[in-house]
């Protein structure tokens, strides 16, 4: 309960940041109609270019949304908040918790946006029933991780303007993968970091599923890598978090 009511809190603040708000739920869709309209032209992805961009401009939102965590995060230790929890008995794992809560359900909403405009612009998944809800869950599954990666990033941090630096790698990963052109028209060197990063494996499982193609291993190799990273990032903002509050 108390994580829940920590995460109502950090939508509170977000909905007192409108510019802030909007231009995280705004830039991934402009992004999106960037990449279409003025390069998708130009990309043979063996089918329309809508349909191919659509699983990494969900992802590229949930990094833009993640980044804002890290800030929030940076925020509230630097502010004094974190001292008025401590006086409260609140732990660090429900703090943060309420930020991952709060990341989750930002991101969401977003990555709904992205769709419907996707859906707006001519993109028509195929998936059934069943396919888009593990579509759904794992796409869940990875934004939970990010958000938890991006807290630790906030506790690592000591200014927001540092933890919004920190974040980068997140909003760059897409990039290096199969979001935006398939990995095999990239320059033979950067092969294998695009096959073997995170975002990849995560990606082709959601084109598959959402596109009633064949999966194979993607979706295992992408819950396991979310899995990797909550794991490693609830272990490493924990210690952080009591290196700072100690």
């Amino acid at each position: 309960m108390t994580a829940l009511a920590l995460a109502g809190r950090s939508l509170r603040i977000s909905s007192r940041r409108p510019d802030a708000l909007i231009a995280a739920l705004m830039l991934p869709v402009m992004l999106m109609l960037i990449f279409v309209y003025f390069f998708g032209g130009a990309i043979d992805t063996g089918t329309t270019y809508v349909t191919y961009v659509v699983p990494g401009a969900m992802l590229l939102c949930a990094g833009f949304g993640a980044a804002s965590t890290a800030v929030s995060v940076t925020e509230d230790m630097t502010n004094g908040v974190i001292d008025r929890f401590r006086s409260l008995d609140i732990g660090g794992i429900p703090v943060l918790a309420g930020h991952v809560a709060a990341s989750v359900v930002r991101n969401l909403i977003s990555t709904t946006l992205v769709l419907a405009v996707a859906l707006a612009i001519g993109f028509r998944p195929q998936a059934g029933p069943a396919a888009f809800l593990a579509a759904a869950g794992l796409l869940l599954t990875y934004i939970t991780a990010i958000s938890w990666l991006a807290a630790a990033l906030g506790l690592l941090a000591r200014t927001p303007e540092a933890a919004g630096g920190f974040t980068f790698l997140m909003m760059f990963l897409p990039y290096p993968s199969s979001a935006f052109v398939p990995i095999e028209t990239m320059p033979g060197w950067l092969h294998g970091f695009a096959d073997h990063q995170p975002l990849t494996p995560v990606i082709e499982s959601l084109r598959a599923l959402l596109l009633a193609q064949p999966a194979g291993s993607a979706p295992w190799v992408a819950l396991t890598w979310c899995a990797g990273i909550t794991a490693a990032a609830m272990t490493l903002a924990t210690v952080l978090f009591r290196s700072r509050t100690r």
